[in-house]
């Protein structure tokens, strides 16, 4: 008997009756930034809470890392499926539940007792993460006319960079004014802003297409797309092996109190912020000189801090210098699927979320790990020699053209 296809394609595609609108909806855009900039704000706050979150919950700091890798692993399987999940649903509505989800969830880390509560939010956070990310680029496509979609994606993405540059530094602070569970407080008010702004701007976007699984395995399937993926999954799983702990080694290592912490975190911040502008020329000249070139310095940079940190205006010059470099990262890899795969961009985009996540699951639970048994020294070696890996599979492996 012959097979039906059609049955196991995915339509990541706008459908051709509907298109795009005659004038930009720049107010929905701008919610869809605040929406981004509210869910990453929640996604980085453990990284700066940690000391604080595992003291008063009376755990571990690798247990208390395990919120993130909780929130990624959840993220990854909702951003394979929620196409699939809402695919008959408006997608005004479903993002709006989708931060309904993000105010329940700091809520919930604001006033858990214990590990499991903080858990249960941070699983719920992975969900309004996936979903969110996941539906976000092709939602942006229909609020503006074609010709405006780069700008449109810009502004998206500033919220992105604007939690990096806050997020992390500005929670740190503020729990040392505040305490841990009033941040996740106020990052609740972050949110509820958020949705309100959505309600306002957002326009009813009815679901288009029909959404299913087989596009996904078929496009990881083409020569290349898989062993990228391994690649991304390497480097983001670097960072986040990282990024996840970095509190803990300034603490114990740097030697510096909340003030430096602070500090630290906030040049990493700054530094991101202008890494996103400065990254581009690096990919005009060459994508495979950023591709490789970004993730050794990172490695390097890991390295030495493994082996020569504890001199605060050093490490604090590393930090800032991996963050400058690391904002080039996502921007370097989604540029590689918009050439790779051009007919399934979204396909491709779909596929690089759930690698970054399970990246980032993987990075947190093994420096959580690795932080028991050797330190902070042991998590930035384990670090180092991630990202030096993704380095060897890109120059052997990955194709740019």
């Amino acid at each position: 008997m012959a097979t039906d296809t059609s049955l196991i394609e995915t339509d990541f595609s706008v459908a051709p009756d509907v298109g795009a609108p005659d004038r930009p909806a720049w107010g929905a855009v701008l919610s869809m930034s605040l929406g981004v900039f509210a869910l990453v704000t929640a996604e980085f706050l453990p990284a700066s809470l940690l000391t604080p979150l595992a003291e008063g919950l009376q755990i571990s700091k690798g247990a208390a890392g395990q919120a993130v890798t909780a929130t990624a692993l959840v993220a990854l399987v909702t951003s394979l499926f929620v196409s699939v999940l809402v695919r008959g649903l408006d997608r005004r509505w479903v993002l709006m539940g989708l931060s309904v989800l993000l105010i329940v969830s700091n809520l919930l880390v604001a006033s858990a007792p214990g590990l499991g509560v903080l858990l249960v939010g941070r699983i719920l956070m992975g969900i309004a993460l996936g979903g969110f990310w996941s539906l976000s680029v092709a939602t942006v496509m229909r609020l503006v006319p074609e010709d405006s979609i780069p700008r449109a994606l810009a502004i998206m993405f500033m919220g992105v960079s604007a939690a990096t540059v806050f997020a992390v530094p500005v929670g740190s602070y503020l729990g040392a004014l505040i305490g841990w569970r009033g941040v996740f407080v106020a990052a609740t008010g972050l949110a509820v802003l958020a949705l309100f702004v959505q309600s306002v701007t957002l326009p009813p976007l009815p679901a288009q297409g029909s959404a299913r699984m087989g596009t996904l395995f078929q496009v990881l399937a083409r020569p290349g797309i898989g062993i990228g993926m391994i690649a991304v999954l390497l480097v983001f799983a670097g960072h986040f092996t990282f990024f996840t702990y970095i509190r803990p080694f300034l603490e114990t290592v740097t030697g510096v109190g909340i003030d430096g912490v602070t500090a630290i975190l906030f040049g990493f911040g700054l530094a991101n912020f202008a890494g996103t502008y400065l990254v581009a020329f690096v990919i005009e000249r060459s994508l495979r000189l950023a591709l490789i070139l970004l993730p050794l310095v990172m490695a390097t940079l890991a390295l030495l801090l493994t082996s020569f940190g504890g001199i605060p205006m050093m490490d604090a010059a590393l930090v800032a210098l991996w963050g400058l470099v690391f904002a080039g990262i996502p921007v370097s890899w989604s540029t590689w699927i918009t050439r790779s795969m051009p007919d399934q961009a979204e396909a491709g985009g779909s596929l690089i979320v759930a690698a970054i996540n399970f990246a980032i699951a993987s990075g947190a639970g093994l420096g959580g790990a690795l932080l028991e048994v050797s330190g902070p020294r042991g998590v930035f070696l384990a670090s180092g020699l991630i990202l030096a890996t993704a380095v060897l599979t890109i120059i052997s492996r990955v194709r740019t053209s």
